[in-house]
C-alpha cells in the first residue's frame, strides 16, 4: 500500500515554530548568565530605560536581556512560583506569532482563513459548553464582553438609539441589576463604559434567612423589578454568577430566567463553574446557566493557557445590532484573536480539554472528602452554618461546641472548596482558657485564618490556595483548582500535602486561641507590663514593658521606653525558643510593643511573662546606671584629682626639697634611699567615691572563698536540646518544671560575674562596679615633673 504524500510545511511557518521553541528554553531555562556577565550587568544595565542603541541586536541578546528582566531580582525574593507551561500553552503563544504573520496575507485569503478560524473555535465551545445556536466574541479584557452584550440590550430596547443616542435614555431610564456577590468594581466598570450614571446600577443583596448567603435573594429582586417598572425604568440587564468570586456558589438561574423572561431581560451569567458545563455529570444549577442569553468563559486559567482571549457566547438574531453593539466585526484581523485558542483546542483535543476540567474537579472533592475525615472538622452544607452564632442563653461552652473548622461548599460537586477555622472545645484541654473569647472574636479568628491561609500557600505552593475575604463569615481560605490547578501543575499528593499540613497547623491555632486569655490575665497581673489590644495580631498577643521611673519628662520617657522594649525584643529573639517575637504588625497603631506569635500546647504562659519582666527589669537597671555614668565619673574625677594633688604635696614635705632637684636628689636617693609604703585609691562607680585600696586586697580572698560556697540560684534542670517556656507532662519534650527566669539570669550574667554582696549595692548591676586604683606612692626612684598631669589624664 502506497504512503499519502506528505505535504512540505511552510519555510516561515517552520522557522518561526523552531525561533518559539528555542526562545522558550533559554527564557525557562533559569540560567543566567555567567557570573562575569552578572558583574557586568550589574555595572552596565539600569533599571530605567536608555537611549535606543544605534546598531542592532541579535535575537540571542534581546532574549537574554528579558530573561534578565524576568529573574534579575530573584536572588532578592528567594523562590518564584511561575505557571506552568506546557506544549498546549507552548501552542497558545506560536498563535500569537501566527497571528502576525497571517494579517500579512492578500486580503480575500486573509477573510477566508479568518472566517475559518472564527467558525471553528465558536463551534467548538459552544459544542463544549453546551450553548446550543449561539455566536462568539474574543476579548482580551473578560469585562468587555459584559459590555458589549449590554450595548446590545440597549439597542435592542431602544430602537432609536443608533441616531438619537442617549437622548431616548432620559426618557426611560435603563437599569442592571447584580448581585452584592459579584467582583467588586464590575457594575462600576460597566456604567463607567456605557456613559451611564451610577443611579442605574441596582445591587441585589443576597440571602439572609434561607439558603447560601451568596446566592441572590430572588424574591427580593422580583420586588425590585416591580418598583423601578412602577417608577417608569426600564430594568435592562440581570447579572448572575456561577461560581461567585469568594465562595463559588450558584445563583438560581432557572428562577431567574424566569423572572428575565416575565420582565424583557438579558440575563449574562459568568463564574468559574461554568467549566463543568463539559463534563458529563453537571449538576441541575449549572445546567441551567445554558439557557441564558449570554455567558462569559475563562478558557485560560482553566486549560492553562497564557495569553488566550476570554470568550463572551451570547444568542441574538440581528446580526446588524450584533454589529452595531461591537460584538462582530468587518476587520479579518481583530477575528485572529481566536487562533492561539483555535490552535489550543486542536492540542487538547476533546478528551484533553474534558481531562484537565475532570481533574481540578477531583482535586476539590479529594480536598473536601479528606477534611471530613480529619478531627475537629466540620463539613455544612452552606456557609451559614460556620457563622458564629448569637448569644442568647446557655453556656460558653454549648456556644464554642459548635465553632468548628467548617467548610464551606456550594453542592457536593463543587469545584470551590472554601474553609475556616474556628474554636473546637469538644477535645479536652490541657492548659489554656475560653474566658474572654468571645470578645472581638471575628477579628481574632480572621487574623487566625489569615495566618493560615499564608503558611499553608508558603509551605505547600503547588496547591494554589489563597486568603478570601468574605463579608459575612470573614477571612477564609480558599482552593479553587479549576483557576490554579492547570497553570501549576497541581496533583493528588499535593492536595494531600495541604492536608497533612492543615492538620498540624489546627492544634497550634487552638492552642494560641486558647492561651490568648491566659496570655492577657498574666500581664495585666505585672505592674511593669502594659498589655497590647490588637486583634489582628495571629499569636498570643502584645505587651510593652513601661519602665517604673515617674521622675522624667515626657520625651525622655518615651526614649526610655523605646530603648527598653527595643533591647528588649532582641535580647527575646536570642533564647532557645520556638516562639516567634516581633514588634508587630506593619500598620499598628501602637508603637514600642513586643508581640508574641502562635503557641503550642505545652506553653507555660505564666513562665514567658516572668521572663519577660525578669530581662525588661535588668535592661531599665543597666539603663538607670549609665543615664547617670557621666555625673558619677565626673565627680569621681574632680575628687581624684584632689587626692592626687593632697598626695603629692605630702610626698614633697616627707622627702624634702633636695630631693626634687635634679642630678643631686638621685644622688642623695642613692646614699640614702626612701622607704615609702604604697597608698592607692580604688574608684567605685556605683557610689561615686574614692575608697583605700587596702581593703579590697585583704578581703578579696575572702570573698572569692565566700563566693564558692555560696548555692547557686536555683537553675530549672533541662536536657539538651530541650526548648524554654515548656510545660511539665505537656509534651514529649518536657520533662521537668520549667523556670527559665533563673536559667536566663544565669546566661544573662556570664557577661558580669561579679555579684553584689550587699542591700545598697543590689540596686545596681554588679557588673558596672568598675575599680579604678589610683597609686600614690613615692619609690626610690624620683618622680619626673609632669607625671601627675599625666595620671590624672590617664584617670579622665
Amino acid at each position: 500500500m502506497d504512503k499519502p504524500p506528505v505535504k512540505m510545511m511552510d519555510p516561515t511557518l517552520a522557522e518561526m515554530g523552531n525561533h518559539l521553541s528555542d526562545a522558550m528554553k533559554i527564557l525557562e531555562s533559569g540560567k543566567l548568565e555567567s557570573e562575569q556577565g552578572k558583574e557586568r550587568r550589574k555595572l552596565s544595565w539600569k533599571d530605567f530605560p536608555g537611549p535606543l542603541q544605534g546598531d542592532g541586536q541579535d535575537v540571542v541578546s534581546i532574549l537574554q536581556l528579558v530573561q534578565n528582566l524576568m529573574h534579575g531580582d530573584d536572588e532578592k525574593q528567594g523562590h518564584r512560583r511561575m505557571q506552568y507551561v506546557g506544549e498546549q500553552g507552548h501552542m497558545a503563544l506560536l498563535g500569537h506569532s501566527l497571528a502576525a504573520y497571517i494579517s500579512v496575507l492578500e486580503r480575500e485569503r486573509l477573510r477566508k482563513l479568518t472566517t475559518r478560524i472564527l467558525s471553528d473555535t465558536t463551534l467548538w465551545l459552544c459544542r463544549l459548553f453546551r450553548y446550543e445556536n449561539g455566536s462568539a466574541y474574543y476579548h482580551e479584557d473578560d469585562r468587555e464582553g459584559l459590555v458589549k452584550v449590554c450595548r446590545l440590550a440597549i439597542n435592542t430596547h431602544y430602537e432609536d438609539y443608533a441616531t438619537e443616542g442617549f437622548t431616548l435614555l432620559s426618557s426611560k431610564h435603563p437599569v442592571i441589576y447584580q448581585s452584592a456577590a459579584c467582583r467588586p468594581g464590575l457594575g462600576q466598570h460597566l456604567c463607567s463604559q456605557l456613559g451611564l450614571p451610577l443611579s442605574s446600577l441596582c445591587i441585589v443583596p443576597c440571602n439572609t434567612m434561607f439558603g447560601s448567603l451568596h446566592r441572590m435573594d430572588v424574591a427580593l429582586l422580583d420586588k425590585l423589578i416591580r418598583d423601578d417598572r412602577e417608577s417608569g425604568k426600564l430594568p435592562l440587564l440581570l447579572i448572575a454568577n456561577a461560581g461567585t468570586p469568594g465562595a463559588g456558589h450558584t445563583d438560581k438561574f432557572s428562577r431567574l430566567k424566569e423572572l428575565c423572561v416575565q420582565y424583557n431581560m438579558w440575563l449574562h451569567v459568568e463564574g468559574v463553574n461554568l467549566a463543568t458545563l463539559v463534563l458529563g455529570q453537571v449538576s441541575s444549577t449549572v445546567t441551567a446557566a445554558t439557557k441564558c442569553d449570554s455567558m462569559t468563559l475563562t478558557p485560560g486559567p482553566w486549560l492553562g493557557l497564557p495569553a488566550v482571549p476570554a470568550v463572551t457566547l451570547y444568542r441574538h438574531e440581528d446580526p446588524a445590532l450584533s454589529l452595531a453593539a461591537g460584538l462582530t466585526s468587518s476587520q479579518p484581523v481583530e477575528k485572529l484573536r481566536a487562533l492561539p485558542l483555535w490552535l489550543s483546542l486542536q492540542y487538547l483535543g476533546h478528551d484533553g480539554i474534558l481531562q484537565r476540567i475532570k481533574h481540578a474537579s477531583q482535586l476539590s472533592q479529594q480536598l473536601l472528602e479528606n477534611l471530613k475525615t480529619l478531627a475537629s472538622i466540620k463539613t455544612s452544607d452552606v456557609v451559614s452554618h460556620s457563622r458564629v452564632p448569637p448569644i442568647s442563653g446557655g453556656s460558653l461552652r454549648d456556644v464554642l461546641g459548635s465553632l468548628i473548622l467548617s467548610i464551606v461548599e456550594d453542592e457536593l460537586n463543587s469545584p470551590v472548596v472554601v474553609f475556616r477555622f474556628s474554636q473546637d472545645n469538644s477535645t479536652p484541654s490541657s492548659g489554656g482558657s475560653v474566658e474572654g473569647y468571645l470578645e472581638g472574636e471575628r477579628d481574632i479568628l480572621d487574623a487566625l485564618n489569615r495566618w493560615l491561609g499564608e503558611q499553608l500557600a508558603q509551605q505547600v505552593p503547588l496547591s494554589g490556595v489563597d486568603v478570601v475575604e468574605l463579608e459575612d463569615e470573614g477571612t477564609c481560605v480558599r482552593f479553587s483548582p479549576l483557576m490554579t490547578a492547570a497553570a501549576l501543575g497541581t496533583q493528588e499528593n499535593d492536595v494531600a500535602a495541604l492536608v497533612e499540613k492543615l492538620g498540624e497547623m489546627i492544634p497550634v491555632l487552638s492552642c494560641t486561641l486558647r492561651f490568648r486569655q491566659d496570655f492577657k490575665d498574666e500581664v495585666l497581673q505585672q505592674a511593669s507590663l502594659l498589655y497590647i489590644e490588637d486583634q489582628s495580631w495571629p499569636g498570643l498577643g502584645g505587651v510593652r514593658y513601661e519602665a517604673r521611673t515617674t521622675d522624667l519628662d515626657e520625651d525622655k520617657r518615651h526614649h526610655s521606653v523605646e530603648k527598653i522594649n527595643s533591647d528588649l525584643l532582641k535580647k527575646l529573639m536570642e533564647l532557645d525558643t520556638d516562639l516567634y517575637f516581633s514588634d508587630g504588625p506593619e500598620f499598628c497603631e501602637e508603637k514600642n510593643c513586643i508581640f508574641i506569635g502562635m503557641a503550642t500546647e505545652d506553653l507555660d504562659v505564666a513562665e514567658l511573662v516572668e521572663t519577660i519582666v525578669s530581662i525588661g527589669r535588668d535592661i531599665e537597671e543597666s539603663g538607670k546606671l549609665f543615664e547617670n555614668m557621666t555625673e558619677v565619673v565626673r565627680r569621681g574625677i574632680q575628687e581624684a584629682e584632689q587626692q592626687l594633688q593632697k598626695a603629692n604635696e605630702e610626698k614633697l614635705m616627707e622627702e624634702g626639697v633636695l630631693r626634687q632637684i635634679p642630678l643631686v636628689g638621685s644622688v642623695l636617693n642613692w646614699f640614702s634611699p626612701l622607704q615609702a609604703s604604697v597608698k592607692g585609691k580604688t574608684f567605685n562607680l556605683a557610689e561615686g567615691c574614692l575608697d583605700s585600696t587596702e581593703p579590697v586586697y585583704s578581703i578579696k580572698a575572702q570573698m572569692n572563698k565566700e563566693a564558692s560556697l555560696d548555692s547557686p540560684k536555683s537553675v530549672t534542670k533541662r536536657f539538651p536540646g530541650q526548648k524554654l517556656f515548656r510545660r511539665q507532662g505537656a509534651g514529649s519534650d518536657s520533662v521537668s518544671d520549667t523556670s527559665s527566669v533563673s536559667q536566663l539570669e544565669e546566661s544573662f550574667r556570664e557577661t558580669a560575674p561579679v555579684q553584689a554582696s550587699d542591700a545598697e549595692e543590689a540596686e545596681v548591676p554588679q557588673e558596672h562596679h568598675v575599680h579604678i586604683v589610683v597609686e600614690t606612692a613615692s619609690s626610690d626612684q624620683r618622680v619626673p615633673e609632669g607625671q601627675e598631669t599625666e595620671s590624672v589624664d590617664a584617670l579622665r
